[in-house]
């Protein structure tokens, strides 16, 4: 069939003896016609193009919890799913990321005497806020009448959600994928989980590789299970959606994100590959990766688990079927 095709600054138009098609790009991306490369119709796909693009706006992140700016205000902690209040009003007067899970053996390292630390956890006092890979551990005692037990799970009174799990008799372990810390002044606005779930993992993963340079990530779940394997590939991806692509999401709540009434939105995104580990798959890959010390393990509830892997899934059936996998892999991207 023959078509023609115009590339303008803003929009890709499309004109075939059937109708035109024109895709117009948000305002904040600018295209430059002259660099249109590789054009081809690939059956299945659709039209394959390259072009230089630039991106001339910064994405505000979802605020996961900012150490230095948070620290000494008054803040509550939220149910992310429904807005239940936590923890009402806690003054927070040290907010402190926690040494990497292998620091006591580091420190037998460092040290020409018997390690001073050893048999001392670190727990946080009633004023204090430790931060972990995909965690919050604060003390809880002043908020509770009773001391709750070790190693069970604390779950949102009102919609029953799992949020996370004592630690000891004052420390309980807050997962950053459920619960939303701001500071007491401010109101609580929903955001919408399937948006809120991507852009707290995909922060994760950008942390952890620059801090610890590690690529590859286990999602497991508070007994061990993995759930799904993660490459982190790229950094610095855009994704521009179409509305048209999101049609068949309608059906899903979790995906209600996707449902914009107007132009298509543009998000700061990191490209990963991905295998999932429910059913039995992939048993031989998740043990060696799991044996391997440069693969670190991020613990979310086996909940959250299943809608990262559902989020995953949605994005990479979303690319044209040529582009969904690579070295075995499944590719998707994670927005920001």
């Amino acid at each position: 069939m023959p078509m023609d095709v115009t590339v303008t600054p803003s929009s890709i138009r499309l004109i075939t003896p059937e109708g035109c098609t024109e895709v117009w790009l948000p305002a904040e991306v600018r295209l430059a016609p002259s660099s249109c490369r590789g054009l081809q119709y690939i059956a299945g796909d659709g039209l394959h193009l390259r072009l230089q693009a630039q991106a001339e706006f910064s994405t505000k992140l979802i605020s996961v919890f900012n150490q230095s700016s948070q620290a000494q205000e008054c803040c509550t902690f939220y149910c992310q799913s429904c807005g239940e209040v936590i923890i009402r009003d806690r003054k927070l007067l040290r907010v402190l990321p926690l040494p990497s899970e292998n620091w006591g053996a580091l420190v037998e390292e460092w040290c020409c005497h018997p390690n001073p630390f050893a048999n001392k956890p670190l727990h946080p006092q009633e004023n204090d806020c430790f931060i972990g890979d995909s965690f919050f551990l604060v003390n809880l005692r002043s908020n509770l009448w009773q001391e709750p037990k070790a190693n069970t799970k604390v779950i949102c009174k009102r919609c029953k959600v799992v949020l996370g799990e004592t630690v000891s008799s004052e420390t309980t372990k807050f997962y950053m994928t459920e619960v939303i810390i701001q500071p007491s002044e401010r109101s609580f606005s929903i955001i919408p989980r399937s948006q809120f779930v991507q852009s707290v993992v995909a922060q994760c993963l950008v942390e952890l590789s620059s801090a610890k340079s590690t690529f590859r990530y286990t999602i497991q779940d508070q007994n061990g299970k993995v759930y799904i394997l993660i490459w982190l590939l790229n950094l610095d991806s855009l994704v521009v959606e179409s509305l048209r692509s999101s049609k068949h999401t309608t059906k899903f709540p979790l995906f209600e994100d996707t449902l914009k009434s107007d132009s298509s939105p543009a998000w700061n995104a990191v490209k990963v590959l991905y295998q999932p580990c429910i059913k039995s798959r992939n048993e031989k890959l998740a043990s060696l990766w799991e044996s391997d010390i440069s693969v670190h393990s991020l613990t979310l509830p086996s909940a959250t688990c299943l809608e990262l892997l559902l989020i995953l899934s949605r994005s990479n059936a979303m690319l044209p079927p040529s582009l969904r996998q690579m070295n075995s892999f499944q590719v998707a991207f994670l927005k920001m």
